[in-house]
């Protein structure tokens, strides 16, 4: 990660070596919040373009590590109902 933009109220990192899957998922969960005004997210080229990820908020960087443990969460949680599913067969 790689901090462009960081003040008070905006954040904006670009997230080296991921896609749409996490940044969209990063994107869905921030707009969740309540705090958050607005969270997007952009690749400028789609062959060489890394992600970038802009954030408005309260805090942007409080809502940022929110939404990554809420993320977090929410994989184990998948990979536990895989897994038990998995011992049922």
């Amino acid at each position: 990660m790689k901090i462009i933009k960081d003040t008070k109220k905006e954040l904006e990192i670009e997230i080296t070596g991921e896609s749409h899957s996490l940044c969209n998922a990063l994107r869905k969960t921030l707009m969740e919040d309540k705090d958050v005004e607005a969270a997007a997210y952009v690749v400028e080229h789609p062959i060489i373009g890394e992600p970038m990820l802009y954030i408005k908020a309260k805090n942007p960087r409080k809502s940022l590590k929110k939404a990554a443990e809420k993320l977090k969460s929410d994989c184990d949680e998948f990979k536990d109902l895989v897994e038990s599913s998995k011992d049922e067969k």
